[in-house]
């Protein structure tokens, strides 16, 4: 196992279901340390020797979640499927302690707009997201993010500062960055193909290609 990242304040993972143990384990593997939480105690016993720290709680108490040391956590996520009414009151709860960035998984539309409206940054639709993908977009600045296996991927990303006012050609593949950029979205304008003439503008977005690491990389210089 990787080692733990110390620098990122960790990510908190409320719900161990089948959704939520994935993505505490993505974490994990992916070097950030985790708070996993849930109220079943067979889910925490289980999963106890997987995980960094997992903790049998209700997480719809305001004072559960304080006590535990939630609030030290600048990302939670709050992967609880089987009740709406928990997921909504835990996510509410978070708001309340003044957590910076909360995801939350959703089980409808309608349940998204709630999430939504009481404070939910990010929301989650499991049957259409992978727990490593979710994983890789929480502790990343990727917008968005498709790994095709063998250590390859494809992210969508902000054009970096330092990148601003420069052409294409300038990211080539033998460049320091180590990414091929294979499309471009000027601010006002549709996702065209790379053209090495085209001037990166402030707010521009960018499709890049790479190993994981590369890509990553890349996105931590927005």
């Amino acid at each position: 196992m990787s080692a733990r990242s110390s620098d990122d304040g960790g990510v908190a993972v409320i719900g161990l279901g089948r959704f939520g143990c994935h993505l505490a384990t993505s974490l994990t593997q992916l070097g950030h340390e985790v708070l996993a939480i849930d109220r079943d105690g067979e889910r925490v016993q289980r999963w106890s020797p997987y995980l960094d720290r997992v903790v049998q709680a209700d997480a719809t108490e305001e004072g559960a979640l304080r006590q535990l040391g939630v609030t030290d956590f600048p990302r939670v996520v709050v992967a609880i499927g089987a009740s709406v009414e928990a997921s909504v009151l835990t996510v509410l709860g978070l708001t309340e302690l003044g957590v910076p960035e909360i995801w939350a998984r959703a089980t409808s539309d309608k349940h998204a707009k709630i999430l939504g409206s009481v404070g939910a940054r990010h929301v989650i639709f499991p049957e259409a997201e992978t727990g490593e993908r979710v994983a890789h977009l929480i502790v990343s600045k990727m917008l968005d993010f498709i790994e095709f296996g063998d250590d390859f991927a494809i992210a969508k990303v902000r054009v970096p500062d330092a990148l601003v006012g420069r052409p294409l050609r300038e990211l080539a593949p033998a460049d320091r960055y180590g990414v091929m950029v294979v499309g471009a979205k000027l601010p006002g304008e549709r996702f065209r193909y790379a053209d090495p003439g085209t001037v990166l503008t402030p707010g521009s977005v960018l499709i890049v290609e790479g190993s994981i690491a590369q890509v990553q990389r890349f996105a931590e210089l927005t």
